[in-house]
């Protein structure tokens, strides 16, 4: 068993989506032990957007489903596919996919740039249309920079959770199991999340 954290490292030099607060850490020595402040948004680096996220309704991050992120998923990569990721490079790949994740050409970019990999409307319908209970992306966002929340309501309405910002850049496309855990925050829209794969057919 190989596990694969596709985790983004969370520090204060992180990429951040305009708009979003930057982290900030300030660790304090009390003698016998360490402790740490941190401030920081609930969609910082790798994270998990829940319903209510753009629904303003329905699951919070602590009531979504959690075999909805945790269970057998698929690793599609669509490089070539360019900022545009439409239904024409999903379908005929998603037969049996309960959880979906989507390798872009963002993998191994850290810093942030506005015309980054992103579902379009039709990949979104796409993806409810299959029952798909998750999907992540390497990328800052599930939609554009230019967005007004189609692809986010879609997905989120369906009951499809939505991880942003994952680190496939070293993951090759097959099937894994995933393990995707926010923390429990009381009645929030999203949270920072460790994100791990385990490959089976690997070895540790």
């Amino acid at each position: 068993m190989k596990i694969i954290d596709i985790t983004r490292p969370l520090s204060e030099d992180i990429l951040v989506y305009p708009g979003d607060s930057v982290p900030a850490f300030r660790q304090a020595d009390h003698g016998n032990y360490l402790i740490t402040d941190l401030h920081l948004s609930t969609h910082t680096g790798t994270h998990i957007d829940a319903p209510v996220h753009y629904l303003k309704m329905g699951d919070t991050i602590d009531t979504i489903p959690l075999l909805h992120i945790m269970g057998t998923c698929r690793v599609l990569e669509v490089s070539s596919a360019g900022t545009s990721i439409t239904a024409d490079h999903l379908k005929n790949r998603l037969d049996g996919v309960d959880r979906l994740l989507i390798k872009t050409s963002f993998s191994g970019t850290d810093r942030f740039i506005e015309n980054y990999p992103c579902l379009t409307g039709d990949a979104a319908r796409l993806i409810t249309g299959c029952g798909i209970k998750c999907v992540g992306i390497d990328s800052p966002s599930i939609e554009s920079y230019e967005c007004d929340g189609t692809v986010h309501r879609e997905l989120l309405s369906h009951g499809c959770i939505i991880i942003e910002l994952l680190d496939l850049s070293t993951v090759e496309e097959g099937d894994y199991t995933m393990v995707a855990l926010p923390l429990r925050l009381t009645g929030l829209d999203g949270s920072p999340a460790r994100v791990v794969l385990i490959d089976n057919q690997g070895c540790e």
